[in-house]
């Protein structure tokens, strides 16, 4: 079923959902075959364009709230992400096309997971930072023959987006400065017209050979310690400056002035007659006596801005029973044993691939074929990985590995035209919405307790080093892979690798 909208202010990790109030303009689906026509999973704003009549969804998901982390990715996950991160992006494009995979990024609840499931710390934001590097490091190689370029990126790299798109218009044809313009405006319209108390520092642009793109851009509050992510998507977009994000990420603070909402039309115009009639000084000076004459207005919970849904991504680094939606784990584990006997001895014929590696891959299997809804917790997915912070467990880096084989193998095998791996990966995710509700499992800290028992022999790894027996780490070698010391087989490890 698909989900109403997401009440803010919840108190609850996952998502605790109402319905907005009649008239609110907002259109609701009651089921989703796909995720065509539905990037934004809660929210639709449905316009008619008077031209044509033609329908135009004009999108935008919310906020949530991402604590502010520092530190760098180790080279040693950032190699992997870079590599699975693009196996999942030519899976994704070989079952439902490059638009798709547009239509995902702008979606927040499945960036964020897309990011857990690749290692990073689950909910930080530094998950933007990471899984845009690791798109634009693994999708370049292959961007003549997918279609997908990513430019821009933190920093410095953002301020390179207009050349890169340049550079890129010149080998595929399509209009770069036109593009170009877009990734400033819509810079500009995060910066000025959105103003949150968010500098932006990040920004990502990832278009097609066709044109269409996404941006995904994150701004920082050095104050409350918190970063804001904006994602927005050309499709369907009418204007810039009037309703034009898919979604914004981040922690509410209080009344936002957002110029681009469709509501603000009015004022936007009055603005710039004012500005044409009184010039900058007098604005300036008549402003400074309105805001010491008048206090600040009161939050309305009638104002649009309140049924936005919002994603609460909480500050404690360790993974919480409340953090995930137990039912949908233990449907993993369980199509990942009922699969395991029926796909994956035979069709895969990976050596050493085990349980575990196939609970991976339901997970990873949920990230390319999932619908929208079942992306509320984040937190589930970084089941499949772990953690580079340790959270839930260190990352298994003997499964990690396994995982990018086993899905590299079938996307091979898919572009020769035998596509029977990737439909087993299809199976496993159908296996598992079939199974959900209907078994049972351990608890959250059972699951996490099984994992770092086992972690020595997964190769676990994460920022404080190996695993070593007994739940110690060791001092790692910076970016060097050694086999820690006492890494022998742990309780049921050898069978669930």
């Amino acid at each position: 079923m698909f989900p109403a909208v997401l009440a803010p202010g919840t108190k609850s990790n996952l998502s605790e959902f109402r319905a907005p109030p009649t008239g609110a303009g907002l259109v609701q689906s009651t089921s989703i075959p796909s995720w065509a026509g539905a990037a934004s999973v809660i929210v639709a704003l449905a316009k008619t364009d008077g031209k044509d009549g033609r329908k135009v969804m004009v999108r935008r998901t919310g906020s949530a709230d991402l604590p502010l982390h520092g530190g760098r990715v180790p080279k040693w996950l950032a190699d992997r992400m870079t590599r699975l991160g693009a196996v999942i992006a030519q899976a994704i494009v070989h079952h439902y096309g490059r638009d798709e995979f547009l239509r995902r990024l702008a979606h927040p609840f499945w960036f964020q997971s897309f990011g857990a499931v690749m290692g990073m710390d689950w909910h930080s934001s530094g998950i933007t930072t990471s899984v845009i590097g690791a798109l634009k490091r693994g999708l370049t190689p292959f961007s003549n023959e997918v279609g997908i370029h990513v430019c821009g990126g933190r920093g410095k790299h953002s301020r390179q987006t207009p050349q890169e798109l340049g550079a890129i218009a010149e080998r595929v044809g399509f209009d770069g400065d036109a593009l170009a313009r877009a990734s400033r405006l819509v810079a500009k319209v995060d910066s000025a017209a959105v103003q949150d108390g968010f500098d932006l520092y990040l920004h990502g642009f990832v278009v097609t050979d066709d044109g269409h793109w996404v941006v995904v851009q994150q701004g920082m509050n050095e104050t409350s310690r918190q970063a804001r992510r904006y994602h927005w998507q050309s499709e369907g977009l009418k204007s810039f400056v009037d309703a034009p994000h898919t979604a914004i990420e981040g922690a509410r603070q209080g009344n936002i002035i957002n110029l681009t909402d469709h509501r603000a039309s009015r004022s936007r115009v009055a603005q710039l007659e004012l500005l044409h009639e009184f010039g900058p000084d007098r604005i300036a000076r008549e402003a400074s006596h309105l805001f010491a004459a008048v206090s600040p207005p009161r939050p309305r919970e009638e104002d649009g801005q309140a049924f936005l849904p919002h994603l609460i991504m909480p500050a404690h680094h360790e993974v919480r029973a409340s953090d995930v939606m137990v039912r949908r784990l233990h449907a993993s584990f369980a199509a990942a044993a009922e699969r395991e006997a029926h796909d994956f001895a035979e069709l895969l014929l990976v050596p050493g691939i085990g349980a575990r590696t196939v609970e991976a891959l339901a997970m990873v299997a949920e990230v390319v074929h999932g619908a929208p809804y079942r992306f509320a917790d984040p937190a589930r997915f970084s089941f499949a990985h772990g953690g580079k912070d340790r959270h839930p467990f260190p990352v298994p880096l003997k499964v990690y590995d396994q995982t990018i084989s086993v899905l590299k193998s079938a996307v091979v095998s898919a572009k020769l035209g035998q596509g029977e791996e990737l439909a087993a990966l299809k199976r496993l995710d159908d296996q598992a919405r079939w199974l959900e509700g209907r078994v049972s499992g351990p608890t959250i800290e059972a699951v996490i307790a099984r994992e770092r028992e086992a972690s020595p022999h997964y190769e676990g790894r994460s920022i404080f080093g190996w695993e070593a027996a007994g739940g110690s780490r060791e001092a790692q070698s910076r970016d060097v892979r050694k086999k820690p010391r006492g890494a022998g087989p742990i309780g049921k490890g050898p069978n669930r690798g």
